[in-house]
């Protein structure tokens, strides 16, 4: 799996639960970049993309996410 494969996938997901096709998500995306990214919805994109990539993430390492280019990162190290 590619870093762009990655991105594309997280962002289908984004933009399917926020209902918005233009959002673009980049490296330094945060929550407070995205209307209406609350605990909730970062709950409902970290299991979207735990079934989406066949990964599971320890509470340990959601916590120490603070943009989509770690997340993307944690995804590539899991499925390589």
């Amino acid at each position: 799996m590619t870093e762009r494969e990655v991105y594309a996938g997280l962002t289908e997901i984004v933009r399917e639960l926020f209902g918005d096709d233009t959002i673009v998500l980049s490296a330094t995306t945060t929550a407070n970049d995205v209307d209406g990214w609350d605990s909730f919805n970062h709950l409902n994109i970290i299991a979207a993309a735990e079934m989406k990539f066949g990964v599971k993430f320890r509470t340990k390492e959601i916590e120490k996410l603070t943009n989509i280019g770690e997340m993307v990162g944690l995804i590539l190290q899991k499925t390589r």
